[in-house]
Parts: structure tokens; sequence; C-alpha cells
């Protein structure tokens, strides 16, 4: 009976924090609409800076015709993967690189008067849903890299692209979560974080085999960025994975995004556990 109490009270948070996300975000985005051309406008701000990314990549095809043995259409598959990944998570979990201002200035004690989770709180504060436009551009290329990449389609195959956006965008923001909780130890750690998330996105735009064999380990036993889009987008394409791993690896990011999660929940807990009011 004590177990299955537990479980309801956890099920129970999970239900408040969810509705405590929906309306703050809810509320935030109706603030932002009532200046339409200012989010228009910074949402195509936002589309046209990650757009400078690919530009670069282009701008590389047009003194090579492939690299690191990939061609152009591949590299936009991996490009879009990791951009749509990471613009899922961001656009849901992109404010929690501010909890490190809030520490600081003693603000993060109001969210904890508040009857809703903190957590909740801090991912929804001042959601920025202008932050579609990195979504839209990621989602773009990819879709420009399916139509024009020549891919013997499967079934396993068609169903690989959306479990490797969903399990990527789980694994990205783990990494936000996890960021946000080393914030209450380091209480300004927004770069540190910001060379886990955008940092992490911005390499596996790359093929695996333009790197050191050293590095490609290190994100796939130790940070697992790989398992983002390296892994299953090569399957997709055909490629062996330059460690060499058994093909049933290229389904596990969901449980890699799963287990990130509760590690970083932990992670998460912990650090709220440890925080003491500024007393300001």
């Amino acid at each position: 009976m004590a177990d299955l109490s537990r479980v309801r009270f956890r099920q129970a948070q999970v239900r408040d924090g969810l509705r405590a996300y929906r309306l703050i975000s809810a509320m935030w985005i109706r603030s932002l609409m009532a200046y339409r051309l200012s989010f228009a406008m910074t949402a195509l701000g936002n589309f046209a800076v990650t757009a400078f990314d690919f530009a670069a990549i282009l701008l590389m095809f047009s003194q090579v015709d492939r690299l690191g043995g990939y061609s152009l259409a591949e590299i936009a598959f991996l490009y879009g993967a990791s951009c749509t990944a990471f613009g899922l998570a961001d656009l849901s979990l992109g404010s929690m690189d501010r909890l490190g201002k809030r520490v600081r200035d003693g603000t993060l004690d109001t969210l904890l008067v508040r009857p809703a989770p903190v957590i909740a709180q801090v991912a929804a504060d001042r959601f920025g849903l202008h932050r579609i436009g990195r979504l839209t551009q990621g989602a773009l290329v990819l879709t420009y890299a399916l139509v024009v990449l020549d891919i013997d389609w499967t079934v396993v195959k068609v169903l690989t692209v959306p479990m490797m956006l969903l399990g990527g965008a789980g694994i990205f923001g783990s990494l936000f979560v996890a960021g946000a909780a080393f914030q209450f130890v380091a209480r300004d750690a927004a770069e540190v974080q910001n060379a886990f998330t955008y940092g992490g996105t911005t390499l596996l735009q790359y093929p695996p085999t333009v790197f050191a064999k050293d590095l490609v380990r290190g994100v796939t036993f130790v940070l697992p960025l790989a398992f983002v889009n390296w892994l299953p987008a090569l399957y997709v394409l055909g490629r062996p994975y330059p460690l060499d791993l058994p093909v049933w690896a290229a389904f596990t990011p969901p449980l890699v995004a799963a287990g990130c999660l509760v590690l970083a929940g932990l992670a998460w807990r912990t650090g709220l556990r440890s925080y003491r009011s500024t007393g300001s």
C-alpha cells in the first residue's frame, strides 16, 4: 500500500507540474502575441541566425564534393535531425538557463512558495515561443534532405526518423535540466550549460568521420550525444558507425533519453535540496 501511495503521489506531482507548465507558458505566449509584429520579427531573426550554420556548410561544399566522405544531402540529414531535436528541447526547456540568475538575486525564493513544482515554473518562465524559428529552420533542412536523399526506405527506417527526433529531444532536454541543477552549485554556469547544449548540437551537425575516435567514444559512452542523431541517422543512411557498434544500438535513443532524464531529475532534486536562500 505504501508503494502504491508513493506511485500515486508521483503521478499527482507530474500532473500538477504539466498543468503548471501549460498555464505559465500559455500566459507568456499571450503576452508575446500582444505584440505580434515584434514576435514575428524575433522569430524570423532566430530563424535567420540559426540558418547561418547551414549557410557555412553550403559554403564548404562550394569548394568540396564531400566532407568526411559524406555528401551535402547526407550532412543536411544530420544537420536537420540535430537542429530539430535540439529545437524541440530548446523550445520546451530553454528557459532553464536563467536559473543561475534567479539563484544569485534570490528570486528563486518566490517560486518555492508557490503551489506548483519548481522545475515546471523554471521551465515555463518567460516561455520563448520565438525559439520556434530554430525548430522551423531545422525541420526545413531535414525535409530537404529526406526529399533529396535516395534512401531504400523500409518500415523500420521510416519509424526510426521520428524516434530519433523524440529521443534526441529527450537527451537535449536532460542536458538542460542537468545544467540548471549545476547552477545551484556554480551560481553562474549558463555558459557551461550552453557548451553542452548549443555546442552539442553544432558538433552533431557534422558526420562522426571528421572527428578523432577519442571524441566519438566520448560522445557515445560518456556524454551520449551520439544517440541524438549519429547512430540512428547512419542506420537510415546505410552508413557504418566508426566504433563498429551493433545495429540494434541505432534503436536505443529512447532508452538512452529515458536514462538521461532520470539522472537529470535526480541531479535537479539534489540541487534543489541544497539550495540556500540569499536572505534578501
